[in-house]
């Protein structure tokens, strides 16, 4: 009978331990931990879609018509300032040149003769001056004929890469038509559109800016191994989108971007009293963020936050809360709206340096 005793005494000691047990688990569960955001001054990298384009980038044309003779490069050569292209059938302009400077030699015969006549008092003076204007439009004529021969051929205005040539050898050509292009791709420019807002950042905060140089994401995702500077910008808004365009200038001594190109512009926009929370304090609905804010008597209440831009870890909230509010950092997933929580309260600070990637 004692056993007996003993032994229900024991399994009623071991019930009572293990619902104490589960009890303060389920108390400990319930505990939440908390903080408030906190206000800063910072900066973060934010990438803008640019368009890279050649230092210069010309078309080259014809300047007169005639057939394509000779194609002295290949698309893709680099050239030098000066070097001959192209040149188009010269035959027309060539017979134009000694036509113009037979007319001139004719003119200065006949200068001559009219100078020995007034000499004699054959003829006036004036009709020697005839015969001088007579000879310096035959010179004009022979300058301008040799201008004509000089366009048949075509030389590269500065070193370059050539781009496609579109026409073949004995292709006719009208002036003004469309030969090649080319690209001096030694430096090159990303332009990328600035909203507004950032606008203003940027040239609020440019004097106390340590880092004015930006970094060129390329197509597959990696980065250009020379940095950029922003150098130019544009002098009025678009209207439509609001956007203002950037420049930046980078060097190119690998010749890797070339015109054309599309990629990723880095640059570091500063933030000013900025209100940051950690990424794992706030949960998402239908494209909308939230966080649960505690209010004075323990209750939790959703309220939507309105994210002005991303960081490691970290949201930049730009409406919703403030500084003052507190919101739940551990069990976001395990909170429910009206629950009255108890709860550990810790400083910004200290969140800060101990940053958990997922909300729990």
């Amino acid at each position: 009978m004692k056993r007996i005793l003993v032994f229900t005494g024991l399994i009623a000691l071991l019930c009572l331990t293990g619902c104490t047990t589960k009890k303060e688990e389920k108390e400990e569960a319930e505990k939440f931990t908390v903080t408030n955001p906190i206000k800063i001054d910072t900066s973060y990298t934010k990438e803008y879609v640019s368009q890279i384009k050649s230092v210069r980038n010309i078309e080259i044309r014809a300047q007169e018509k005639g057939y394509l003779q000779n194609i002295y490069v290949d698309e893709g050569q680099f050239v030098k300032a000066g070097q001959l292209l192209f040149r188009i059938m010269p035959r027309i302009y060539e017979a134009e040149l000694q036509k113009a400077k037979a007319e001139e030699k004719a003119a200065l015969i006949e200068l001559l003769n009219a100078k020995t006549l007034v000499d004699k008092n054959v003829i006036s003076k004036n009709e020697q001056a005839m015969a001088q204007a007579k000879l310096e439009q035959a010179k004009a004529e022979v300058s301008l004929a040799k201008i004509h021969l000089s366009f048949t051929e075509i030389r590269a205005p500065f070193d370059g890469t050539i781009d496609r040539i579109p026409l073949k050898l004995g292709s006719l050509i009208d002036e003004g038509e469309l030969l090649t292009s080319l690209s001096d791709n030694s430096q090159m420019f990303a332009y990328f559109n600035v909203s507004e807002p950032e606008y203003i950042d940027y040239q609020t905060n440019l004097k106390n800016r340590a880092e004015t140089n930006v970094t060129l994401i390329l197509a597959n995702n990696q980065p250009f191994k020379y940095r950029g500077k922003v150098e130019i910008i544009e002098s009025e808004f678009n209207n439509e989108t609001g956007n203002i365009a950037f420049r930046a200038k980078f060097p190119n001594g690998d010749k890797l971007l070339r015109n054309g190109e599309t990629g990723e512009v880095q640059m570091l926009v500063p933030l000013r009293n900025a209100i940051v929370i950690p990424q794992k304090a706030t949960y998402e609905i239908q494209d909308k963020k939230y966080v649960f804010v505690v209010d004075k008597n323990n209750k939790v209440r959703s309220r939507e936050i309105t994210i002005n831009s991303e960081m490691p870890d970290l949201y930049v909230v730009s409406s919703g809360i403030s500084e003052n509010d507190k919101i739940v950092l551990e069990g976001v997933q395990k909170v429910k709206e009206e629950d009255k929580i108890k709860y550990e309260y810790l400083a910004p600070n200290a969140v800060l340096a101990h940053l958990r990637l997922k909300a729990e």
